[in-house]
């Protein structure tokens, strides 16, 4: 893959000749350049000449520059998010899947609004759907559910569950919360231990899930707890020293965590960059599992920011 888009991808291969690595040279992940995720603010990046069936795009606060990541097939980005999501929750159809995603839905090309519309698609049951501003409805949908116990996923922007937590409460044993992240300047930043605390004590929840995915990427990660995530097998994060982005400070070869800036290898980013160099500030354990512990002090705040623990 790294050759491959050394060769067909002009901005990586300027990039990489910038910082003088020899493409012959690598032959170790650690080796590998990674692109800073800035670039995808500032230049097109794609590996191969194509028209882009769609584009992703960002969000982000008033007057901010957005990432933008150009599409050659959608249907490869549908098929991936739909094999993650059945690794790790099974399949769609068996879930009634409820959207509360109501900053994204307010602009066009999200790809969490995309792959949430997929999932939502695929459900068999009549009640999956967006709940943009209808908080009321979506509560007697989860109480329903909860009565015939129908396995309900409720996935939303942070600041859309705080607010739906702070007008309603129910003990859910049948309903996973899923935060992706994301308050956007509405309120006041919380850490995320604080968040998920709030939302398992209102909802009746052992545990709240979160999402790793970002527009530049086209895989997630998914943590059922704890703020620990677990990738599939071709995304893989590494951990960047935060003083020389070119030091890879674990390759999951070390007995104990290890803090760094994230790096993150998404096989399914064929047509753009599959090496990513983000400003997630991370912890990596020894089995390839990860920490997102918040975004390095020198980074702009992005709609999808993600809280420190």
């Amino acid at each position: 893959m790294f050759q491959f888009q050394y060769q067909h991808n002009t901005i990586y291969q300027e990039f990489v000749d910038s910082i003088h690595i020899n493409p012959l040279g690598v032959h170790s992940l650690n080796r590998i350049p990674f692109l800073p995720i800035s670039f995808f603010k500032t230049h097109t990046i794609t590996t191969t000449d194509f028209e882009p069936e769609t584009v992703f795009e960002s969000s982000g606060t008033t007057g901010s520059v957005n990432s933008r990541h150009y599409i050659k097939d959608i249907d490869l980005y549908k098929e991936n998010f739909i094999r993650i999501f059945d690794m790790f929750y099974g399949d769609p159809t068996e879930w009634c899947i409820l959207g509360l995603l109501p900053s994204y839905l307010e602009r066009e090309n999200s790809s969490l609004v995309l792959m949430v519309n997929q999932l939502i698609s695929m459900s068999d049951n009549s009640n999956s759907g967006f709940y943009l501003r209808e908080h009321e409805k979506l509560y007697h949908t989860l109480l329903h559910n909860e009565f015939i116990k129908q396995p309900t996923l409720l996935i939303g922007v942070t600041f859309g569950l705080l607010e739906f937590a702070e007008k309603y409460s129910a003990n859910l044993k049948h309903t996973v919360i899923m935060e992706t992240g994301g308050m956007k300047g509405r309120r006041k930043e919380l850490l995320r231990s604080e968040v998920h605390n709030i939302l398992a004590s209102r909802f009746g929840q052992e545990a709240i899930h979160s999402e790793y995915g970002m527009t530049e990427l086209l895989s997630q990660a998914y943590s059922k707890g704890k703020g620990i995530f677990k990738s599939p097998p071709w995304m893989k994060v590494l951990l960047r020293d935060e003083d020389d982005p070119f030091t890879i400070k674990s390759d999951n070869s070390s007995k104990d965590p290890v803090t760094g800036l994230i790096n993150v290898i998404d096989l399914a980013n064929i047509y753009s960059c599959a090496f990513i160099a983000t400003d997630d500030i991370g912890r990596l354990h020894p089995n390839g599992n990860f920490e997102v512990l918040g975004r390095s002090d020198n980074t702009d705040i992005r709609g999808c920011t993600l809280m420190a623990l």
